[in-house]
């Protein structure tokens, strides 16, 4: 069965949705070259590519890396041992030049659920301790009146909650007190714009508090809040079928695969979600490894909740090394890409010469290396993030956004939007 007879049999199976979200078997050469994305990054040497998502998006997913799984898991201990535990070292030779986020801590504690292990003796309850402390300080930050912001954001601070929550370590009724009402009172959490991602997180965060039963008190509370949750994210869908966008779909699809709803309030929604989205797959949209391990859960009918009780067992398709087309040995065009930085005096335009198919960190680097363009980024685990042009550091409550001319944001970062030539891309520093 061609692509083609195999997307229309899924659009067939479709038909027969209940009352839950679920996503039918889907190709399995389509899933395993999703897959493949993730097998460099694994391989990478340097501690600043180490990403807690892909294993924990592996071990839920229907395929495994074997060795490579084991050898990763082996080196984020390490790396996290290191890098968080370890008095700082005064040693300029230390491989651990940055201690990992909070965001980063989170991701590695889901990554120890997802191969069956629960943190503790003296170095995890370190781990644990110190994430308790970041929600402390967050709610600290968010005050008692609730009319402060996370220092981070309510995205961190619900994937905090999560994966204490997946090792059944309860949190005082205040911490979740706080997401709670953020949800209940929803300008709280989406600063002016509905974050599909950040709603879909709060909601799996809530989910796991609820079937853990770790914070009885709020029960009734926290159920109110998922069926806001779950409500909020169907009202994002779009017209082509996506939550938000197509990059916060996985995330809204995992919230709504949590549990059953009844057939008024789902409608077609996941019908359309599903469709929407296994196009874009076919059409390659998915690069990103942060996107990807979010998604090949979905592509398994597993969440992140489902790390309270994994199935370490469960049999996975090994995967096969990506082989190159020919259409990848070829050498590429020329194409020109114009950037602009209207935020700073004088106005930057440029056009810059770039192979077809490079990303717009490849633009972005040629155009510094020609001189007059300046930019810094931040290694965050979606990929590298902008947050210097220029000279001009974003400052709070800013950021430096990406848009292609003249007013589209982009949805990619810049290591994995490929501009089209002939395309301008703007840089403009944006408060929030």
């Amino acid at each position: 069965m061609g692509p083609l007879g195999a997307f229309l049999f899924l659009l067939g199976a479709l038909g027969a949705l209940a009352d839950i979200c679920e996503i039918p078997e889907v190709d399995s050469h389509l899933v395993e070259k999703l897959g493949q994305h993730l097998l460099p990054w694994m391989d990478a040497l340097s501690l600043e590519y180490l990403n807690p998502s892909i294993y924990v998006g592996l071990r839920l997913s229907s395929l495994q890396a074997e060795t490579k799984e084991n050898l990763y898991l082996h080196r984020l201990k390490l790396y996290h041992q290191q890098c968080l535990l370890e008095s700082a070292s005064s040693d300029d030779n230390s491989d651990c030049q940055t201690k990992p986020s909070r965001g980063h801590l989170a991701l590695y504690l889901l990554a120890l659920r997802a191969n069956c292990e629960f943190v503790g003796g003296h170095k995890g309850a370190r781990l644990v301790s110190q994430l308790k402390w970041f929600l402390e300080e967050e709610k600290r930050a968010i005050g008692h009146d609730h009319k402060g912001h996370p220092q981070t954001s309510y995205y961190q601070y619900s994937l905090s909650i999560l994966a204490l929550c997946v090792h059944q370590k309860r949190l005082h009724d205040s911490v979740v007190g706080k997401l709670l009402y953020a949800i209940e009172h929803d300008q709280h959490l989406q600063q002016g714009h509905l974050s599909v991602d950040t709603m879909a997180m709060a909601g799996l965060a809530l989910t796991c508090l609820e079937n853990s039963n770790l914070n009885p008190d709020q029960g009734q509370r926290i159920t109110m809040a998922i069926r806001t949750a779950r409500k909020k994210v169907l009202k994002a869908q779009t017209p082509e079928g996506h939550f938000g966008n197509v990059y916060s779909t996985p995330l809204a699809l995992q919230l709504l695969m949590t549990s059953p709803m009844s057939r008024v309030e789902l409608g077609t929604a996941c019908l359309k979600a599903r469709a929407a989205l296994l196009a874009s797959l076919q059409d390659g949209a998915f690069q990103n490894v942060l996107m990807i391990s979010q998604l090949l859960p979905v592509l398994n009918n597993k969440t992140y909740v489902d790390l309270i009780s994994p199935h370490c067992l469960a049999p996975r398709v090994m995967m096969r090394p990506a082989t190159k087309t020919l259409s990848q040995t070829r050498v590429p065009e020329i194409i020109s890409v114009t950037l602009k930085v209207p935020s700073i005096l004088p106005l930057y335009k440029q056009s810059i010469s770039v192979f077809a198919g490079s990303s717009l960190e490849d633009v972005l680097k040629t155009a510094q290396e020609l001189g007059e363009f300046t930019y810094r980024t931040r290694a965050t685990l979606s990929g590298p993030y902008v947050i210097s042009v220029m000279g001009k550091e974003a400052g709070d409550r800013e950021f430096w956004q990406l848009l292609q001319a003249p007013d589209t944001p982009l949805l990619q970062g810049i290591a994995d939007y490929r501009p089209k030539d002939g395309e301008t891309i703007e840089l403009r520093l944006i408060r929030w």
